[in-house]
């Protein structure tokens, strides 16, 4: 027998029923780093679609990443009015940062990857007055060190895409204007590698579909749940599958 699905007091089950969604294909269902993407582009993600002439995006995937991590908060300041027990809030724009750290490993480095966007549209980085590259070095090379750079105040941005195991889309978001506000790189005899880590600030996490970035619609199919007969048993007026015009997975509705 399928479990079925607690939405509210009504259908809680302690012994019969998952809380919220179906959890017997939480293996194939959940995000992993593996089956994450970063990618690194232009400032503003409306410069980030594919290119009606070349085909191409203009992001480009970041390789040797060992973590990744963005943290988004929104000042919100308690207030309270004389004669009243009760608070209340107000609140301001919200404040993203973002941290990377990547292997030091032959070929671009982190702060060369970063700047993907720079290279892509032909920056003459060679010609700055505080370097960013070595003497006799070009707009190609390897390795880009130096915050001082003129370089390093023009901004990037980042994406990130989610998979599952099923190779379903879980999400996706855009890093607008991101700008580096620490480099660190370390090292202590024995380790086994070399670890860069770069930090910094975003305007604004801004969601995406992966479908805007493709320029293509996904292929409808069956989802592993239909073909193995994991369904939400609870719910009748709720069905998964995939939304051709997005490609998201569909079914995970707040009907109680």
């Amino acid at each position: 027998m399928a479990l079925k699905v607690t939405k509210g007091i009504s259908t809680w089950q302690v012994q019969g029923n998952n809380v919220e969604r179906l959890m017997d294909n939480a293996a194939y269902s959940s995000a992993h780093p593996e089956d994450t993407l970063v990618l690194a582009g232009p400032p503003r993600f409306s410069d980030a679609s594919q290119s009606e002439t070349t085909g191409v995006s203009s992001l480009l995937a970041i390789g040797m990443l060992q973590t990744f991590q963005v943290t988004s908060q929104k000042p919100t300041q308690p207030m309270m009015a004389i004669g009243s027990g009760r608070t209340f809030y107000v609140s301001g724009k919200s404040q993203s940062t973002w941290r990377v750290g990547r292997l030091l490993t032959n070929g671009r480095n982190l702060l060369r990857v970063l700047y993907h966007n720079a290279v892509a549209g032909g920056l003459s980085v060679e010609n700055f007055g505080d370097p960013v590259v070595p003497t006799g070095g070009t707009v190609n090379s390897t390795f880009y060190i130096n915050l001082d750079s003129e370089l390093y105040y023009v901004p990037f941005g980042l994406g990130i895409m989610f998979k599952d195991k099923a190779d379903e889309m879980l999400g996706a978001f855009y890093c607008e204007l991101c700008m580096i506000q620490m480099y660190t790189l370390g090292f202590t005899a024995g380790q086994n590698m070399v670890l860069e880590d770069v930090s910094g600030l975003c305007d604004r996490l801004f969601p995406f579909s992966p479908v805007a970035l493709l320029g293509e619609t996904p292929l409808q199919r069956q989802t592993l749940d239909a073909l193995i007969g994991f369904t939400d048993a609870s719910v009748g007026a709720m069905t998964e599958g995939t939304d051709a015009s997005t490609g998201w997975v569909t079914g995970f509705g707040d009907t109680a």
